[in-house]
């Protein structure tokens, strides 16, 4: 094991690695910016280094000040977390030259899936299925819109990089193809540096589910059950949940198989997730691998009773999976909600500042995952995230119950959040049953939820 390990992150996820660290007799160095210099992860680390300003760009993204860092601390391994160079192959490789461990899937592993259109034909190859679509990148306009009619509308035009919805657009006739194909490029030239996208055939109001995979250096390769994330906005998971509501024991089999199949088509290493369309047939499809630990990993957490940092760092360490059985055993039912430091009456506007109260729920089943506190400044130049609440019941309906109550005792006073409008979300019919996709909040805002079928 290690004896010190640096944190290449900022927020809830550092924190959350800090403590993880703790628990295994770890040493922890924090990274942090100038904007972050109160930060909890920073106060709580063993040591801590400033890297740079508060642009994420000279900081969090900076590459060589990351790697000094962990020199000059004498840190043997360095934990990404989620976000910034987590899933960034060149910095994977960069650790391994000097000589620290990287606490994840291997650079080959992280290039195999970090490329959707490379993605997709392995995936295909491994018998996973896939939505139906280009074969690879598409270039030439023209190209792409005889495609398009080959594929049929409405049709999906993805950039073949990145994530979080950047390159993405819809096109449901053939009239408005050219120009999303064109926007499509742009975004993501201007996103990732590259306008690489495919297409596929979109699949209309399908739910969104991620399977947890798991594997270690010894061969071994799992999955800790699955995670329904199609509560979303603007491609944006709002609220997780585990198990699915959608799924049947027969349906949940056949989807944890072909999860297990996508990794280990790859050799995976580490925590991973593989995302899903679930459609209302019940056929699904592969969308996407992230080869890092999600934001969501709570829930799984909270299910199956295992610690996913935790384990990360033991299978980097060259340690089998800890948990004996094939697949890990599920209980309860989990559900997370993602607070951000946002404003859903000004269309989701940010809302940096100072928090001048911050009083987080508690009671049976109730986990809340955070950096801030009273007194703590929002700064304006990294994502919104400020609180991850996590509630738990013996069932589904109990949870529910929970995470309502939960978010209406959750104080944050000085800026703006979504604790209100994610409150609205626990009184709608839709969710209370279960029955959601990724329209829901579309039919839930009337307004401001991301692409839409021109």
């Amino acid at each position: 094991m290690f004896d010190k390990l640096l944190i290449a992150n900022r927020g809830e996820i550092a924190l959350r690695i800090v403590r993880a660290c703790r628990e295994l007799d770890i040493a922890t160095v924090a990274v942090y910016s100038e904007a972050d210099r109160e930060s909890l992860h920073v106060r709580f680390a063993d040591e801590a280094v400033c890297i740079g300003p508060a642009q994420a760009a000279q900081s969090y993204l900076k590459v060589s000040r990351i790697i000094a860092a962990a020199e000059i601390t004498g840190a043997e391994a360095v934990h990404p977390g989620y976000g910034f160079l987590a899933e960034n192959a060149e910095f994977a490789e960069i650790c391994q030259r000097s000589d620290l461990v990287f606490v994840g899937p291997t650079p080959d592993q992280i290039r195999a899936m970090g490329d959707k259109a490379v993605a997709r034909e392995a995936m295909r190859a491994a018998g996973v299925p896939v939505v139906p679509g280009s074969d690879g990148i598409v270039d030439d306009e023209d190209e792409a819109l005889a495609l398009a009619r080959e594929i049929g509308y409405p049709v999906m035009i993805k950039a073949s990089a990145g994530g979080g919805g950047k390159g993405m657009r819809i096109a449901s006739h053939e009239g408005t193809f050219r120009r999303h194909f064109v926007a499509a490029r742009a975004e993501a030239a201007a996103a990732f540096g590259e306008d690489d996208v495919y297409l596929e055939r979109c699949v209309v109001r399908p739910r969104h589910v991620e399977f947890q995979v798991f594997g270690d250096r010894h061969g071994r390769v799992v999955h800790l059950g699955e995670r329904d994330c199609s509560i979303q906005r603007r491609h944006q998971k709002l609220v997780e949940e585990a198990p699915s509501p959608a799924l049947s024991p027969q349906l949940r089999r056949r989807m944890g198989e072909a999860a297990v199949a996508a990794a280990r088509a790859i050799g995976y290493v580490g925590a991973g997730t593989v995302e899903f369309l679930l459609d209302a047939s019940g056929n699904f499809y592969f969308i996407e691998m992230n080869t890092r630990i999600q934001v969501e990993h709570p829930v799984t957490e909270v299910t199956t009773g295992l610690d996913l940092v935790k384990e990360q760092i033991r299978v980097a360490a060259g340690e089998p999976l800890s948990f004996p059985r094939e697949q890990a055993v599920h209980r309860g039912h989990a559900i997370e909600f993602r607070i951000n430091a946002e404003d859903p009456e000004r269309g989701f506007a940010p809302s940096p500042g100072t928090i001048t109260t911050f009083h987080q729920p508690g009671g049976p089943g109730v986990r809340v995952d955070t950096h801030v506190y009273s007194g703590y400044r929002v700064p304006p130049f990294y994502d919104s995230l400020i609180a991850k609440l996590i509630v738990s019941g013996n069932t589904r309906e109990e949870a529910v119950v929970r995470g309502r109550e939960a978010l209406e005792s959750f104080v944050v006073e000085g800026i703006s959040t979504t604790i209100g409008y994610l409150s609205r979300i626990t009184r709608d019919e839709a969710f209370q049953a279960g029955k959601t996709d990724t329209s829901f909040v579309e039919g839930f805002t009337g307004r401001d939820t991301g692409p839409e079928l021109p």
